[in-house]
């Protein structure tokens, strides 16, 4: 596989950083005058922002980059896709890798580097299988851990950690003595669409250098460019940011199949029937707890017109509007509405409620299944309750507008 022309930039990210730069010295030894650029936001509170750029044999340039409002990420937006254009200017790069600090997520680094006219390659994610749940479950803020990106970032480590996870079409696995069947199953099933590459894996000896019988009977080598490793090829497969971003909607989501093997589960739950506000309000705790990893959309009866986005992580919930329901728009806006959901809606439509439904989806070792379906069925409205029709449900206490700060 040839490298592209340009400057192909390929992102690599990922709280468990021992595997992030195993993953990124992979790709240095793998792709001959490849470099790194890396913005250190550690320093951030006194603050600067450390950029060093390096390749296989050690720092090329180091700098800083002053902080922009007070923010870490702002100023490594800032200064991000000027120190890749004078790279690309320069030549002799053939691969630009952005490691991301710790609590950086990819999506937004992404989105930057497209933004300002260069080619995003790859986005990856490093991860220990052996690590996954201790981080799933840890609702500690970055803050506490000296992660912060800025002074009013209130992430926790597990949301950030799944969102690092399940944005990048490309996980790259660390061989971990640590990990076990169960570990490697949480992660297949968390993100089932992904690409996992180890990030020790080689070609085989037969790809990495080709033979041909000589005149005299003897085998020589064959000239070519050298093969790349599992690795730096899914580094230059290509990305689209677009639907990266689609893959991400709740209304749309690439979201996990059920599941169950080496004693982890997934719970795939839909349903035709709104919540009732106040009994799904008062369950909120218990569902969140019930997994490691729980996301997806739902209708609540009192807001018919308000798609909900549910994603919870490490004993938290974030419960937020993300716009209408496409059955509650006029016809006229469809038009206005991207092409990936109106296909999303079409494949599920229902002809009284359109898209309206509960879908969530729940992962984690040892999950009660049927515990959490009676759970959830609780919330719904009754037959009584839904006979009585949408009028009705308006009237219904709107337990939700706290949380969500109407």
């Amino acid at each position: 596989m040839a490298v592209p022309p340009g400057l192909p930039v390929v992102i690599v990210g990922g709280l468990h950083a021992d595997a992030r730069r195993a993953a990124v010295a992979r790709l240095l030894a793998d792709v001959p005058g490849s470099v790194v650029l890396h913005h250190d936001l550690a320093t951030a509170a006194a603050g600067t922002v450390v950029r060093t750029i390096r390749d296989a044999s050690g720092i090329l340039d180091a700098g800083e980059a002053p902080l922009v409002n007070d923010c870490a990420c702002c100023a490594l937006r800032e200064d991000l896709v000027p120190e890749l254009e004078r790279l690309r200017d320069t030549g002799g790069t053939r691969l630009a890798v952005v490691e991301l600090w710790d609590s950086v997520e990819p999506k937004a680094m992404a989105e930057v580097v497209t933004a300002g006219g260069l080619t995003v390659t790859g986005v990856i994610t490093a991860v220990d299988p052996a690590l996954v749940l201790p981080y799933l479950g840890n609702g500690d803020d970055l803050a506490d851990g000296g992660l912060a990106a800025a002074a009013t970032d209130q992430r926790t480590v597990a949301d950030t950690f799944a969102r690092q996870l399940e944005y990048a079409p490309v996980l790259a696995v660390a061989d971990s003595p640590e990990a076990d069947d169960e570990d490697r199953e949480l992660l297949a099933q968390l993100h089932p669409t992904a690409r996992q590459v180890r990030i020790g894996q080689d070609l085989p000896p037969e790809a990495a250098e080709p033979s041909e019988p000589s005149g005299d009977g003897l085998t020589v080598p064959t000239p070519r460019r050298r093969a790349l490793s599992p690795l730096a090829q899914a580094a230059l497969a290509g990305f689209d940011v677009e639907a990266a971003a689609a893959a991400q909607h709740p209304a749309c989501a690439l979201l996990p199949a059920e599941a169950d093997a080496h004693g982890v589960s997934t719970l795939v739950w839909s349903m035709r029937r709104p919540f009732h506000p106040e009994r799904l309000y008062a369950a909120l705790e218990d569902l969140t707890c019930a997994a490691a990893r729980s996301r997806g959309r739902f209708w609540l009866a009192d807001k018919p017109d308000t798609l909900f986005h549910w994603d919870a992580a490490g004993g938290a919930l974030c419960v937020e509007s993300t716009g209408p329901w496409l059955a509650s728009l006029p016809d006229a806006a469809w038009d206005m509405v991207p092409p990936v959901r109106r296909a999303a809606a079409a494949l599920d439509w229902h002809p009284e409620h359109g898209d309206r439904c509960q879908h969530l989806v729940f992962t984690s070792p040892g999950l009660d299944r049927g515990g959490l379906e009676r759970l959830l069925e609780s919330c719904l409205l009754t037959d009584a309750e839904y006979a009585a029709g949408p009028d009705a449900w308006q009237r219904l206490p709107h337990a939700f507008d706290t949380l969500l700060e109407v």
